[in-house]
């Protein structure tokens, strides 16, 4: 133990003694810890956003879309989707009666377009959106005020609309009760005009603050929602939906009940030769999601350690001058008893120690990286104490690896020769 601490102490004198090349040798170990420790800190935090925004959307959803059927001669791309090839209320109303002991909702919806609403001066940007009445339950919306599109809505293809809380807070006064206000829209050059009947709680989905969420409050674009018939009336557009997205009940598996589903809606396509339906699980995709982030995370890192492996030259390198230099230091030592081992460990803790220092300074950076990287991408930062350990042990084990050959080095020099050394 006392050889040990001597033996620190030793390096941290050689290191204050040289101060510029010691920083210069953990250049490359401070670049390389640091890379690893950002890019799996901002990895980490992206896959853990995007995983509890899928989770709150629902894993249990599971999307039903139209896709087309492959032939003998592949996909032929030129054949167009007709209203008898999507999917109908009638489908839908079968299924519920088939499945209603595990399926909670079934939504569907139709993008009729981006415009804004504008009253005066007021204005606030939307996207026009058509839905069922299962559309709220499946995308976990939370009505504020009044309610959502319900059957009554839809089989009267009424002009309702529910709203965001954002859109309330541009267009209308404090105090003022959105509900049962007519609302102008301006689509293009159509204006249409929606009675409100219901205010939801906007929330910022992961993709949105990924993108930089750099609109104001007063131009955020939200969504606005009318009934899915009223939106195929003015758009005069098909009948159907190209997909849906079933809501199952807590407790059921859902990646099981994927394929179940998949058959069954596939029977009502068996004289269809162009098209069919195909299934997926929320679930599925936030395995498939977080297995490509972290291997993508892996081969960023690995790229990045190679910074480690050129630090680790650099440090062999700086040791093999220091052995040069300290020549006759070590012959004095050898002839006043020191053994090989003592000046072999001597080298060994001044290279563990520089790549330590590195390490440490190399931790601090990445930290600062991916807080940076998080803060820019505008999500939450979340440190990985596990990439952290494997940081610093990897430094001293770096130490070690590249510090033994100039180590070993010294213990072999013949006491006799090195006092003659010049």
């Amino acid at each position: 133990m006392t050889q040990l601490l001597e033996n620190i102490s030793l390096a941290i004198s050689g290191l204050r003694a040289n101060k510029m090349r010691a920083l210069l040798t953990m250049l490359g170990i401070i670049i390389g810890i640091g890379s690893v420790i950002g890019i799996v800190m901002v990895g980490d935090s992206m896959t853990n956003m995007m995983t509890s925004s899928l989770q709150e959307v629902g894993a249990n959803n599971i999307q039903i879309s139209i896709q087309q059927k492959a032939s003998e001669t592949g996909i032929n791309y030129s054949v167009q989707t007709t209203e008898q090839d999507l999917i109908s209320s009638d489908m839908i109303d079968q299924f519920m009666t088939s499945y209603g002991d595990v399926v909670d909702a079934v939504s569907a919806s139709e993008m009729m377009g981006n415009g804004r609403a504008e009253d005066g001066r007021k204005y606030a940007n939307i996207s026009l959106n058509g839905v069922n009445a299962g559309y709220q339950a499946a995308n976990h919306l939370n009505v504020m005020e009044g309610r959502f599109i319900d059957d009554r809505d839809i089989k009267g293809i009424k002009n309702v609309a529910v709203v965001s809380d954002k859109l309330v807070n541009n267009m209308f006064s404090p105090g003022v009760s959105p509900l049962g206000q007519e609302l102008k829209l301006h689509l293009g050059k159509d204006i249409y005009t929606f009675t409100i009947i219901g205010v939801y709680e906007y929330k910022q989905d992961a993709l949105t603050s990924m993108m930089g969420a750099m609109a104001s409050e007063q131009d955020l674009s939200t969504s606005l929602y009318i009934p899915i018939t009223t939106e195929w009336k003015l758009s005069n557009t098909m009948q159907g939906y190209s997909y849906i997205t079933i809501l199952t009940k807590q407790g059921t598996d859902s990646r099981a009940l994927a394929g179940e589903f998949e058959n069954y809606f596939n029977r009502f396509y068996k004289r269809n030769d162009n098209f069919g339906v195909a299934s997926v699980s929320l679930d599925s995709i936030i395995d498939q999601y977080t297995s490509m982030m972290g291997t993508i995370q892996i081969a960023i890192a690995v790229i990045a350690a190679i910074s480690l492996l050129v630090g680790g030259i650099g440090v062999m390198n700086i040791m093999l001058v220091s052995v040069t230099e300290r020549t006759r230091e070590i012959g004095t030592r050898k002839a006043l008893g020191a053994k090989n081992s003592a000046i072999r460990m001597q080298f060994i803790v001044e290279s563990v120690i520089i790549c330590l220092i590195g390490g440490l300074i190399g931790i601090v950076v990445g930290m600062s990286l991916g807080y940076a990287g998080a803060a820019l991408l505008k999500f939450p930062a979340r440190p990985s104490l596990q990439a952290i350990l494997i940081a610093v042990g990897f430094s001293m084990a770096i130490g070690v690896f590249f510090g033994y050959y100039p180590a070993n080095k010294a213990a072999k020099l013949d006491p006799i020769e090195a006092l003659r050394y010049e």
